[in-house]
């Protein structure tokens, strides 16, 4: 597929090893082709919000609370397609990334600062994800956990394989990923026969726990749904699609950008709310209320529902959800290293880098306190997240509402304070997060 001139133009503002990722957007008037041209980059940062990291706090939530805490995924989720379109419209008007902005327009001493707390947001992300392909090879095919997080460190020729046919194969993968955990968690849904009446009054304020467990779970589910180095990695592949350069055909970029975001986003909050429902169904109100991890889910589900299938679908699922974050979580951290520090290595060994920066914190403590920590681990990862992402929102907002980056593209006085509100939030509740952790 030739890129077009326009591409070309986008292509050039991209990170180095970024710009074999643009895609050609057909000239066609038709909507639906110019959708379907569109689609791609928001499924990819779906995949983030779908990884074994939302399993363990989704689990843990369903099991300790039923449906109290579905509430806390609908907001989060909301929380997340607000931020994932300031993302992609700061990428696509200004063509350079949330990490080159970064880069550019603070000091060297904060820019660095800001890489360092991404770095750790991505490791952490990185964590889960190892862990939790390594937890589905376990248990479908019995392999020891170690081994099993060494297995991981071969995803990243995935993602160098499929690059090389072009971006669309990647996107392509991914989005076959997401269609196989759909249909394993609507065989779930349908065998653990969930209340409807049940799930709906959850939404009432007076059915909102807030002890500190429900508190900590519901930050987890927060850091699990809203992830910061998917922040930066939008803001990059959002510029793989364009229909020109000019304001209009910006606006137009944007406007089906946005539609292909909030179209993911959406499958994403199904699916993390069919685990919770599914964990709340089976485990709940069966006497299984202290359901932590994510073996115990597994061994559980078949007699819990009765189902034979149902723990093997519920595995298989966790596999493609970890394959499918890990390919994400690499892209970020080039993205980023690339934007913070212009750093230009060979693809190879940058993803394996990237890797390497999980695999070893994992095995550390696979080997360390014993292979029944890693679903905890998998929990406190989430909540890591969750406490740095002030650091790419409030960025994020900023070079948003900035009309010198932005030009006539720049928030509106709404969106803005929206924006400022949601930053103020987020460092708001890790701050009682910390106080309560050191007061504990």
């Amino acid at each position: 597929m030739q890129a077009t001139a326009d591409s070309a133009t986008n292509a050039a503002a991209f990170p180095l090893s970024a710009r074999s990722w643009t895609a050609a957007l057909p000239r066609s008037t038709r909507f639906w082709a110019k959708l379907a041209a569109a689609a791609g980059p928001g499924y990819l940062i779906a995949v983030g919000y779908m990884d074994p990291g939302n399993w363990a706090t989704d689990i843990a939530g369903g099991s300790a609370f039923g449906f109290a805490l579905l509430p806390v995924i609908l907001i989060s989720n909301f929380a997340a397609m607000f931020l994932q379109w300031l993302a992609l419209r700061l990428g696509i008007a200004t063509g350079r990334d949330l990490a080159q902005h970064c880069r550019a327009e603070y000091s060297p001493a904060v820019a660095r600062s800001l890489w360092l707390t991404c770095e750790v947001a991505i490791i952490a992300c990185d964590l889960a994800e190892v862990i939790g392909t390594a937890i589905a090879l376990k248990l479908l095919f019995h392999l020891p956990l170690m081994l099993g997080v060494c297995l991981t460190a071969f995803d990243t020729l995935i993602v160098l394989a499929l690059q090389k046919f072009g971006f669309r194969y990647l996107e392509a993968f991914v989005m076959g990923l997401v269609a196989i955990i759909a249909a394993c968690f609507i065989y779930e849904l349908a065998v653990s026969h969930p209340d409807p009446g049940s799930m709906l009054a959850a939404f009432a304020p007076t059915h909102m726990p807030f002890t500190p467990l429900a508190v900590y779970l519901a930050l987890g589910i927060f850091g699990a749904t809203v992830m910061p180095h998917n922040l930066y990695l939008h803001s990059a592949i959002a510029q793989s699609r364009s229909f020109g350069t000019s304001i209009p055909a910006k606006r137009e970029t944007i406007r089906f950008s946005t539609i292909d975001c909030f179209t993911a986003l959406t499958f994403a909050l199904l699916i993390n709310a069919a685990i919770l429902v599914t964990a709340a169904s089976a485990f709940h109100w069966s006497g299984h209320a202290g359901v932590q991890t994510i073996e115990d889910a597994y061994k559980l589900l078949t007699p819990t529902l009765g189902a034979a299938a149902a723990s093997v679908v519920f595995a298989v699922a966790l596999l493609a959800a970890g394959q499918n974050s890990t390919l994400t979580g690499t892209m970020a951290g080039q993205i980023v290293m690339e934007g913070f520090l212009g750093l230009k290595m060979n693809a190879c060994a940058r993803r394996f880098l990237t890797r390497g920066l999980a695999i070893l914190p994992a095995l550390a403590v696979t080997a360390l306190p014993g292979e029944g920590s890693t679903s905890k681990l998998l929990i406190f990862s989430q909540v890591v997240l969750s406490l740095q992402l002030g650091f790419a929102v409030i960025p994020l907002v900023s070079f948003t509402s900035n009309a010198r980056l932005m030009g006539p593209l720049v928030n509106g006085r709404w969106v803005r304070r929206g924006g400022y509100a949601l930053g103020a939030a987020i460092v708001g509740v890790n701050a009682w997060l910390v106080l309560q952790s050191i007061g504990g």
